[in-house]
């Protein structure tokens, strides 16, 4: 199984690195992450863009079906469907928590809850990965 450190090192040269998603725990059934809600990640206001949430969660579940993946297999995303609660402030760090709802053979599917500094609850994310078979 990969270890977060890996993973992280992984992600640093690509959108999540560059969102600045710092991974916390990662395993076959559980992914949880922090992201330091910074302006350019956010809308009018000081207040993180939805868009950075949703791409918050979907690497999440990403990285939670990478975990599952047999070797040479790769996934993409097929759906994903987001309710926004409540808002994180610029300067805050909000944490996120993807829980497996199902690892099959051909999908699995994600639930991410994201919560703010206060604890409170801003977005819940469901997401179906596809699993890809390996090219010839």
């Amino acid at each position: 199984m990969q270890d977060v450190a890996t993973i992280q090192a992984l992600l640093a040269p690509l959108f999540p690195g560059l969102m600045g998603i710092r991974l916390l725990q990662v395993a076959p059934d559980r992914v949880l992450a922090e992201m330091e809600v910074r302006p350019d990640l956010c809308t009018t206001g000081g207040i993180l863009h939805g868009g950075a949430i949703m791409a918050f969660a979907d690497t999440l579940g990403a990285v939670g079906t990478f975990l599952n993946l047999a070797e040479g297999h790769g996934t993409a995303t097929t759906d994903s469907s987001t309710k926004f609660i409540a808002g994180a402030a610029v300067g805050t760090t909000v944490r996120a928590e993807s829980v497996a709802l199902h690892r099959g053979r051909t999908t699995m599917v994600w639930q991410t809850s994201i919560t703010n500094a206060q604890g409170r609850l801003c977005a819940v994310v469901s997401q179906t990965q596809l699993v890809l078979q390996p090219r010839p």
